[in-house]
């Protein structure tokens, strides 16, 4: 400062700091800075975290939070599901909210996070969180994502997808409907019920608080049990735990569960004898990635009749949600039920028998890539009424089987842009199976069901479909990219890779193709015996718009391949207009 003086002084623009004000702001800076950080770091202790129990934080002036419940969570061979309850007031976390945490068993610093494939709410209203398989070796917790890995918690208790009661509903006639992995009731076959007792109860540690009940009957995957009145009746406070359900094999253990019985209509009595019901003729499938396929499965049988759609989503990681809720808007009556348990279509199915019996007269079965065809362009109602109107038999029909035909890729090596029905047209001459269109009355207790078809209840029998009346396409083989996903992880056989040697022989692999993930030389012109192209002229004819050439479930939004030979003809068009202009001006 002295020499600056000594120099001629300052100017008018200078600024005076002296040494004091200097360290008076560096002084305040440094206490701001430590403060901020002090009272960031203890807040943030006291924020919402994922935790596995539910605790109350108090401490100074900072209010109580209630923390999230980590249920419990079921290790699939895939993936790994863990389930959240959260309290009334609660936000829901998003997937951008959450870290699968990935921890070595020998080693704790040795870890590594990834975003959740997916999280899905249930119908109890639990938050399912899907993260990626536990690598060997590994165990897994769950973190806020904005917070670091010190603040995760483990998961426990995680349990074997092998050895599981998942899933439980409350029937029209009280009994309760437990779905049960781990049991190995045969096939299409009733067992002993005497061997098994169904147990309830908000805490299995407990034994002296459980409540015991029978078994009415017990098939596959199913066991249904006389429902006790406590639980019929509800918890009497509204803040109570929901109860348990489980299946304990006499002189053995019992299963762990993750399942709570749920009173889907919401009666004590059933209700529906005798009252119309809202939908005469509904459809019921269970699907992967079927985003891209959907709108046409679903506009397709809308104008043939069918009035209510049940997807059950087994796993979906495309855009399906979305695809779903825009059908929603447009007005079809679709749902969505999500799934995650693999390898249980037969189950799902009898929990969509179940779901749709107060909705619906009629409940047909079948995938999103089969259709129904019905050459006198009658609606699906009228070939049911014309298949359940026979008052001379003293015998209800309570099932009506359509034989299917299995289509081939019909000389296509690419998918095509306009759906499945206007582009296969090549298949195998002789059907292959049946499907069925059931009412959901007429089904045997057990609820069994193999290949799309349900044992009936006593009084009650099928009617067979002439395939001149009514026949499925099922376009099983499609181009190679389509067929290879399809086959690489289906939700019908019980084989957890394709790829395996296992149910080499089974009807749900390719004829031929065994187990090689290779495309053969001549794919496209495989299962092609009988060229036919019925179902294809009835969609041209009824789904296609003249003036656009698109047909009805086509989206509006010009694909890359239609901008590219857009573009290309607006080229070639100039190109040929400067060529006719040059030769009339050299004439």
């Amino acid at each position: 400062m002295k020499n600056r003086r000594k120099r001629g002084g300052l100017s008018s623009g200078d600024v005076v700091v002296t040494w004091k004000r200097f360290f008076r702001f560096v002084a305040l800076f440094i206490f701001s800075f430590v403060v901020f950080s002090t009272l960031f770091i203890f807040l943030g202790k006291f924020r919402p975290v994922v935790r596995s129990s539910v605790k109350t934080v108090i401490g100074g002036s900072v209010p109580a939070v209630t923390v999230v419940t980590i249920h419990e969570a079921v290790k699939f061979p895939d993936q790994t599901l863990i389930f959240l309850k959260y309290p009334s007031s609660s936000r829901l976390y998003t997937k951008e909210d959450l870290f699968c945490v990935f921890s070595d068993v020998n080693d704790s610093s040795k870890l590594f996070k990834e975003l959740p494939s997916a999280v899905e709410i249930d119908d109890f209203g639990r938050q399912i969180v899907q993260c990626s398989a536990v690598p060997r070796g590994y165990t897994i917790s769950l973190a806020v994502s904005r917070w670091t890995v010190d603040n995760h918690l483990l998961v426990d208790p995680t349990h074997r997808w092998d050895w599981l009661v998942y899933d439980a509903v409350i029937d029209n006639d009280n009994s309760t409907v437990v779905f049960v992995k781990g049991l190995n009731l045969r096939p299409g076959k009733d067992a002993d019920v005497s061997r098994y007792e169904c147990v309830y109860g908000w805490d299995f540690t407990k034994p002296k608080h459980l409540l015991r009940a029978e078994v009415i009957s017990a098939a596959q995957e199913i066991v249904r049990c006389k429902t006790p009145l406590t639980v019929l009746e509800g918890p009497r406070m509204a803040q109570s735990s929901p109860v348990k359900v489980s299946v304990r094999i006499k002189g053995g253990g019992m299963l762990p569960s993750v399942a709570h019985p749920i009173n889907r209509s919401g009666r004590v009595k059933d209700s529906t004898r005798g009252v119309k019901k809202p939908f005469e003729t509904c459809v019921c499938t269970m699907t992967r990635n079927a985003a891209s396929v959907l709108r046409e499965w679903v506009m397709y049988h809308a104008v043939i009749g069918v009035q209510r759609w049940f997807i059950y989503d087994n796993n979906s990681d495309d855009d399906i949600v979305s695809e779903i809720k825009n059908l929603e808007s447009r007005g079809y009556n679709i749902s969505r039920h999500f799934w995650p348990w693999i390898k249980t279509q037969e189950a799902g199915f009898a929990n969509c028998a179940i779901r749709a019996r107060n909705d619906c007269d009629w409940v047909a079965f079948i995938d999103v890539d089969e259709f129904f065809y019905i050459p006198s362009g009658q609606t699906l109602t009228d070939v049911i009424r014309n298949h359940t109107t026979s008052p001379s038999s003293s015998i209800e029909i309570g099932e009506i089987r359509t034989p299917c035909h299995s289509f081939g890729p019909s000389g296509l090596r690419n998918p095509p842009r306009g759906g499945v029905t206007a582009a296969y047209t090549c298949r195998m001459v002789l059907p292959e199976r049946h499907k069925s269109i059931i009412r959901p009355e007429s089904l045997n207790a057990t609820l069994i069901n193999v290949v799309h078809h349900f044992h009936l209840r006593d009084g009650f029998t099928f009617a067979d479909v002439d395939k001149g009346a009514m026949v499925i396409n099922h376009y099983k083989y499609q181009v190679w990219d389509i067929f290879k996903e399809k086959f690489k992880r289906r939700v019908a056989t019980y084989v957890a890779d394709w790829q395996n040697d296992e149910n080499v022989g089974s009807k749900d692999r390719a004829p031929g193709l065994g187990t090689r993930p290779v495309e053969p030389s001549d794919w496209a012109e495989r299962f092609c015996e009988v060229r036919d192209i019925g179902l294809r002229d009835w969609v041209l004819e009824k789904f296609l718009d003249r003036k656009t050439q698109r047909l009805m479930w086509e989206k509006k939004e010009r694909r890359v391949e239609d901008e590219a030979i857009a573009q290309m003809g607006s080229w070639a068009d100039k190109r040929v207009g400067r060529k006719k202009k040059n030769k009339l001006k050299a004439q």
